[in-house]
């Protein structure tokens, strides 16, 4: 699929980086800014077609071309998650980024937004936990705990790396009765699994209406409406809860932003698991954790993928 990223020309160098790191073997920018002006001393007008900035778009577009498969869903779901929190970051940025709007076109005759499904069948992560898209059936084994998804355009199948290894940590750290909070919940999918886990109660969080009605369906489904509550909102405004266990599979930037805020809704030596980093940000990760207070207790990796537990040290 082609995707296209609405921009400025301060920002069209990250947003290309950012589909390169996504998958795009390259990326096409389209800037005013780089064609001359013909009358600006060196402007070597004659090389241009005149009819040159007639098709281009008033904006800057960055083009990406992201490959399809069992990820395609995922990858896309990713790309407006990390917009969105380059979005909400812009008030406190000097770096202006423009609207950031996303068109995506397909580049081949199959539709993927029902095609994709074909490759998401269930899988296990970490001991128990088993991921099962709703159109598949399995046969449950004893001891699994199931969580069943449609994730629709929302992020986390389960499938990327980013989301299984908050999955495994997700199991491997939580204790029944514990209260949670899951920050950029997506589909829901880290939400339900702590549900499912035995946690005590759950508030789920996102700043995209869409998700929130994504994930607010995988609640029903998985029959976990009375311990989970999913909102739409903004942690940094104040969402009030008090947790024991905090998770956010987002980005390295974003994390950097809650980390101080999120310090005053966990209870002392309460647990922050985190997702979504670059292993070129861990660094910036950790030392905003640090600053805030934090503690690294476990590190994971998969690919180029960093998953972070800490804790609080109050």
């Amino acid at each position: 699929m082609e995707v296209a990223v609405h921009t400025t020309t301060q920002g069209a160098d990250l947003i290309s980086g950012l589909l390169i790191e996504l998958g795009s073997a390259g990326t096409q920018i389209a800037d005013r800014a780089d064609i001359p002006d013909p009358g600006s001393p060196g402007a070597y007008w004659e090389m241009y077609d005149e009819k040159l900035l007639e098709g281009m778009p008033e904006d800057v577009v960055v083009k990406g071309w992201l490959e399809g498969g069992e990820n395609r869903a995922e990858t896309l779901a990713l790309l407006r998650a990390r917009l969105n929190a380059l979005q909400a970051e812009q008030a406190k940025s000097p770096l202006p980024m423009g609207t950031l709007a996303l068109e995506v076109r397909e580049v081949r005759d199959a539709d993927w937004a029902e095609s994709w499904k074909q490759y998401y069948k269930p899988f296990r992560v970490g001991k128990a936990l088993v991921v099962k898209p709703t159109w598949e059936n399995y046969d449950a084994q004893a001891g699994d705990v199931i969580i069943q998804l449609d994730p629709g355009m929302a992020f986390g199948t389960g499938t990327h790396e980013t989301t299984s290894m908050c999955l495994e940590l997700l199991e491997k750290h939580l204790t029944p009765g514990m209260r949670v909070m899951d920050v950029g919940t997506g589909s829901g999918i880290l939400a339900i699994a702590a549900a499912r886990l035995g946690t005590g109660s759950v508030l789920a969080i996102d700043i995209d209406p869409d998700a929130v009605k994504v994930a607010k369906e995988n609640v029903e489904l998985n029959g976990v409406a009375d311990v989970v509550k999913v909102v739409c909102g903004d942690l940094v405004k104040g969402e009030a809860m008090a947790c024991d266990l905090a998770v956010a599979n987002i980005v390295a930037d974003a994390i950097c932003m809650l980390a101080a805020p999120l310090t005053r809704h966990l209870l002392p030596g309460g647990i922050f698991l985190c997702s979504g980093i670059i292993q070129e940000r861990e660094q910036d990760v950790l030392d905003a954790a640090g600053k805030a207070g934090y503690t690294l207790v476990e590190r994971a990796a998969q690919g180029e993928w960093v998953a972070l537990c800490l804790r609080t040290g109050r």
